[in-house]
């Protein structure tokens, strides 16, 4: 027989290793202690993810906004190349207007070479060609062919930018006429509304200046009229206060004034002490009875006083020793029980090692080793 390698079933290896991640994945679920034992705490989730949510929409937001402002950035340097651009083009155009203008090539001081010696006063060479080297030619072929043509066209052409300079200048003349004009103009109504402003403040400041000194005038006669309505007033109450001392009680000093009814009284006369003249000898006697009987009185009650104080520590001291009593009394007991309590905790202390030395001598004879307990928790089933 021949040894054939027969092809391995795939399907049977995905199958295991399918029931291997399934059984992975079910340990760490199992064995996780903070999914297990302490659970999973919805509160904090949703905060979290309202907190993403936020986070994601400011993050959009200022997305947006960057956007926004690199799109304004490049509309303003595009503008700003713009306008650069055009700067220079218009300097481009005025360098050739002034190249134009004042750097004419018929102007320099070869013209007469380049334009057929006409503007040099006299050029004839004295001195035949056959003696000059090549350093002293003047004239070299193919120049000079259809030069009249172009000094025409060069011409021409200066002709058509001088003529679109001065219509160039003239236009900018008329437009600076115009703002100018126009300056002047709104120059011309912005003082007239300024003169007719000025002319309507000082109206209203003078009919203001007006007002204001009516109104000055009528508080000062107010004033002048109430001042001496109160002068009038404090005369006739100081007329009246001396009328009333004068014939009031105080300067006539009469004793029946110190024992006058009021209105308001009940008790019948009251003494008044603005007008009261001194004490009767009656008076004088009932108050010194009075002060003897109050003295005996406060005497007996200091003898009450005392007599209750006694009484009082002679109970205290009595129920002292009832308590002192009572005290030894507990102690006695509470030394009984103890001693009872003792006793009792040494008989159970005797049955607890007989027990013990039962457990461990004659039951427990077969103690687990640590492959017992190493077996437990090692899978998910």
């Amino acid at each position: 027989m021949y040894k054939v390698d027969l092809p391995v079933d795939e399907s049977a290896l995905r199958a295991v290793e399918r029931r291997r991640a399934a059984e992975a994945e079910r340990e760490s679920r199992i064995f996780n202690t903070r999914a297990r034992v302490i659970g999973v705490d919805l509160r904090v989730l949703q905060k979290q993810q309202e907190e993403k949510r936020e986070r994601l929409e400011m993050e959009k937001q200022r997305d947006m906004a960057r956007d926004l402002l690199r799109l304004s950035l490049d509309e303003m340097a595009m503008q700003q190349k713009k306008e650069e651009e055009e700067l220079r083009r218009e300097l481009a155009q005025d360098l050739v207007q002034y190249r134009a203008i004042h750097q004419r090539a018929e102007d320099s001081r070869d013209a007469d070479i380049n334009y057929g010696r006409e503007g040099a006063p006299n050029a004839s060479i004295s001195v035949s060609d056959s003696a000059l080297g090549p350093a002293s030619m003047q004239v070299f072929l193919g120049e000079g062919i259809n030069e009249n043509e172009k000094k025409r066209a060069q011409m021409k052409m200066n002709e058509r930018n001088l003529r679109a300079q001065r219509e160039e200048r003239e236009k900018q003349e008329r437009e600076q006429k115009n703002r100018e004009l126009l300056t002047s103009r709104e120059l011309v109504e912005k003082d007239f509304r300024a003169v007719q402003l000025n002319a309507l403040e000082e109206e209203c400041k003078r009919a203001a200046r007006i007002a204001l000194s009516h109104y000055n005038k009528a508080q000062a006669e107010e004033r002048m009229e109430k001042e001496q309505q109160e002068r009038l007033r404090r005369e006739g109450e100081e007329l009246a206060e001396v009328r009333y001392m004068v014939t009031s009680d105080l300067l006539t000093e009469r004793p029946e004034a110190a024992k006058r009814k009021t209105e308001s009284s009940a008790e019948g006369p009251q003494v008044l002490t603005d007008r009261w003249k001194g004490m009767t000898p009656q008076q004088i006697s009932d108050i010194h009875r009075k002060r003897e009987e109050q003295c005996l009185e406060k005497e007996r009650l200091r003898e009450m006083e005392m007599q209750r104080d006694v009484a009082w520590d002679y109970h205290l001291t009595e129920q002292a020793r009832q308590q002192e009593r009572e005290e030894k009394r507990d102690k006695e007991l509470q030394r009984e029980r103890r001693i009872q309590l003792d006793k009792y905790n040494q008989q159970l202390a005797l049955e607890q090692q007989t027990h013990q030395h039962y457990l461990d001598k004659q039951l427990y004879t077969n103690r687990p080793t640590v492959q017992y307990f190493t077996q437990f928790g090692t899978s998910s089933r």
